[in-house]
């Protein structure tokens, strides 16, 4: 990547920044040392560049960053200028940050999804999320790699790779999946590239990638978050959630995301607040708290039981609760899906600017085809030619679909659970450990997945470390009902305060598969 190569050679300059140390350090550690005095925002953005530039194109070669932001030293030093006159905006002031090359920056960068089609979207405007990010005094360093279409152009899709950056690997092991498709985000972050990062989902694209990289994400409420200048999937699912190393780095970007945005209707009661403030170590002292046991490897079940055992140690009342059947709830989504991401992405790329030569998704298609090579070298695009017939959002059997799965996610699904076990957060893995990429039968995976019921509902999805499972991270999740962020953090925080779970990559080659694979004599 040119933009990586030249900034490598930028730190030749022996002038360049004092040595600062930015391996695993959290917002607050980051914040603290400018505040001291002891480092400032351009050293920062220059120690993750320089981390960068030596571990995502060279070393481990994780290929999670999709472009570096030409701004980001004038933007530090702008900020650096503001904390000398005595203007501090907060807890990210100064602070860099990687942001999911789905959403839109107004710095000199395109917004692809990672997709050669939209290699010229270079907008020169601002999600609204982004905009409350740097409005807080935020750095943006860069785009992070996802997978294609945020993983929507085929259901044999291997997540974490694009056509414009590569196959996105796990740092705790090369060969695993980083999972998607905020793959990069995640890699990103658990390489600390970067003090945080924004990733988006539709269903599990924030949690996913966040447990399977060791780290703490939350998919959000619907309505709280801006989805507007973000490539869209769904409007019924999309949200942008943040993914950090603690409970406390996503709580304290959360609180800099949340707006009401006239331009995205569903936002209108979205109200500003410092989530990070209310986080206490007592929050699971007396919570009820519904437990969901999923089919799982007998490795993932006692990861499982143990962290269960420190809700129970922080006085949690756990009541198990099983789930309905929902019969037919994966088959209603799709169509949503489908449907919507036809009208949604003709809506947006209607939008882009007139060097984006692909307008529709019609158009999308033809230019696949005609650039198969670069674009589908693994997995085709059924998916986007399955939206592509879909018949428009008056389509009574899509509102069918859409009814049926709102009401089977959240009305006789989680909070129907909630309710059962009188219960106010439900617990479950998140995923099981990270599969191996796989080029030529795409993702393999069949475990756990806590995301499809809050993503159709609409409701948050906290993950957060709870250890590792032959060396791979695995993650708890924390689901309550609609706009319950400050319950699944503050159980979140509570748990990891006790837990200490997340243990830093190694970037192994691949993963420990245990005992058992040389047979026994």
């Amino acid at each position: 990547m040119a933009a990586l190569a030249a900034l490598a050679l930028g730190f030749a300059d022996p002038a360049a920044a004092r040595t600062v140390q930015v391996e695993e350090r959290s917002i607050d550690e980051v914040q603290a040392a400018m505040t001291t005095g002891g480092t400032t925002s351009v050293d920062l953005v220059r120690a993750y560049l320089a981390r960068i530039a030596a571990m995502d194109r060279k070393g481990p070669t994780l290929r999670s960053v999709i472009a570096i932001n030409p701004d980001a030293i004038a933007q530090a030093r702008m900020l650096d200028a503001e904390r000398k006159a005595g203007r501090v905006r907060g807890p990210l002031h100064g602070v860099p940050i990687l942001i999911k090359d789905n959403v839109e920056t107004a710095d000199r960068m395109a917004t692809t999804a990672g997709s050669l089609a939209l290699k010229n979207n270079v907008t020169g405007r601002d999600a609204p999320v982004v905009a409350e990010l740097r409005r807080a005094g935020a750095v943006i360093l860069g785009k992070t790699n996802l997978s294609e279409w945020a993983n929507i152009r085929s259901t044999r899709s291997m997540s974490g790779w694009s056509a414009i950056g590569g196959l996105v690997r796990n740092p705790y092991a090369l060969d695993r999946t980083a999972c998607g498709s905020s793959s990069g985000s995640g890699a990103a972050v658990a390489a600390s590239f970067a003090a945080a990062a924004v990733g988006t989902e539709t269903d599990g694209s924030v949690v996913c990638p966040a447990s399977i990289n060791g780290l703490v994400g939350l998919k959000p409420s619907i309505g709280l978050v801006s989805r507007r200048h973000i490539v869209p999937i769904s409007h019924s699912q999309d949200t942008a959630g943040p993914m950090a190393r603690s409970v406390r780095d996503v709580a304290v970007m959360l609180s800099a995301m949340v707006a009401p945005d006239p331009g995205d209707p569903v936002t209108a009661g979205a109200v500003r607040r410092d989530y990070a403030a209310g986080l206490s170590t007592s929050a699971l002292s007396g919570l009820r708290v519904a437990v969901v046991r999923p089919a799982m490897t007998p490795d993932l079940a006692a990861r499982f039981e143990a962290a269960l055992a420190v809700l129970r140690g922080a006085g949690a009342v756990l009541v198990d609760v099983t789930p309905p059947e929902a019969k037919g709830l994966g088959e209603a989504e799709f169509t949503v899906l489908k449907t919507e991401l036809k009208a949604d992405l003709n809506a947006y790329l209607a939008t882009t600017p007139a060097a984006v030569t692909t307008r529709t998704l019609d158009q999308v298609i033809a230019f696949n085809r005609d650039h198969r090579a670069a674009e589908m070298p693994f997995f085709d695009q059924e998916t986007f030619e399955a939206a592509a017939a879909t018949k428009g959002l008056d389509d009574p059997a899509y509102k069918r679909a859409r009814a049926m799965a709102l009401r089977q996610a959240g009305a006789e699904g989680i909070d129907a659970m909630l309710k059962t076990a009188n219960a106010t957060v439900l617990v479950e893995p998140s995923y099981g450990a990270a599969w191996p990429s796989d080029p030529v039968h795409g993702d393999q995976y069949g475990g756990p997945s806590s995301s499809e019921w809050p993503a159709v509902a609409g409701y948050p999805n906290l993950t957060v470390p709870m250890g590792l499972v032959r060396g791979l991270p695995v993650g708890l999740s924390f689901i309550a009902g609609r706009l319950g962020e400050a319950t699944v953090l503050g159980a979140g925080y509570a748990y990891e305060q006790r837990a200490r779970a997340r243990v830093a990559p190694r970037y192994r080659a691949t993963a420990d598969a245990g005992p058992g694979l040389d047979g026994t004599f």
